[in-house]
C-alpha cells in the first residue's frame, strides 16, 4: 500500500516536470510564430540573434529555419501531451487501487 502511495507521489511529480516543459516549449512557440508572422511582413534586410550579437540573415533561410524550429517543438509538445497523458492514466488507475484498498479497511 505504502509502495502505491509513493509510486503515485513520483507519478504527480512527474505530471508538474512535464507541466513545467510543456509551458516552456508554448512559450517558445508562441516566439517563433510570432517571429514568422513579423518576417512575412518584413521588407529589407533581416538579422538573427546568435548569442549576444544580431546578424544579417537571408530571409527565405531565416524564415526556413524558424519552419524548422516551430516543426520541431510541435512535435516535442505532441511527445509531452502524450506522455502526460500516459502517466494521467497511469495516476487515475492507482488511485483507483488505493482509494478501494483504503475503503477495504
Amino acid at each position: 500500500m505504502e509502495k502505491k502511495i509513493t509510486e503515485l507521489q513520483l507519478l504527480e511529480q512527474g505530471m508538474q516536470n512535464f507541466a513545467l516543459q510543456k509551458q516552456t516549449f508554448q512559450a517558445q512557440l508562441i516566439e517563433v510564430e510570432n517571429a514568422l508572422e513579423e518576417l512575412k511582413s518584413t521588407k529589407g534586410q533581416t538579422y538573427k540573434i546568435v548569442g549576444n550579437i544580431m546578424i544579417a540573415s537571408d530571409k527565405e533561410e531565416l524564415n526556413k529555419d524558424l519552419k524548422s524550429k516551430k516543426e520541431l517543438l510541435d512535435v516535442r509538445l505532441k511527445n509531452i501531451e502524450k506522455q502526460e497523458n500516459n502517466i494521467k492514466d497511469k495516476s487515475k488507475k492507482l488511485q483507483e487501487e488505493v482509494m478501494a484498498n483504503l475503503k477495504k479497511r
